[in-house]
């Protein structure tokens, strides 16, 4: 599974931001992603060092649409923390 196959996209909520200053980004991942993997993506794409990685896995909600019921995909969330000495990594550019 190539880097760009690992992570999906970041997650940019309210507390997601408020993490960034104590350096943990959030990302959510592919499903079958273990954490070494999470790991070496982050290093690859951002060039950064990682220090832990803490994993979530959600289950897809059950959803009605008129006489049609199911599932939505589930998914899973990444907590990456990167070291003391490492740069930031920059979502918004210019901001």
């Amino acid at each position: 599974m190539e880097a760009r196959d690992v992570i999906k996209r970041p997650v940019i909520t309210e507390r997601s931001a408020d993490l960034m200053e104590e350096k943990k980004y959030t990302f959510e991942v592919d499903v079958k992603a273990n954490k070494t993997q999470i790991q070496k993506a982050v290093e690859e794409i951002f060039d950064v060092s990682v220090e832990k990685v803490n994993t979530l896995n959600y289950k897809g909600k059950f959803r009605r649409f008129g006489r049609y019921t199911g599932y939505k995909p589930k998914r899973k969330k990444a907590v990456v923390t990167l070291t003391s000495e490492s740069q930031e990594i920059e979502f918004f550019e210019g901001v």
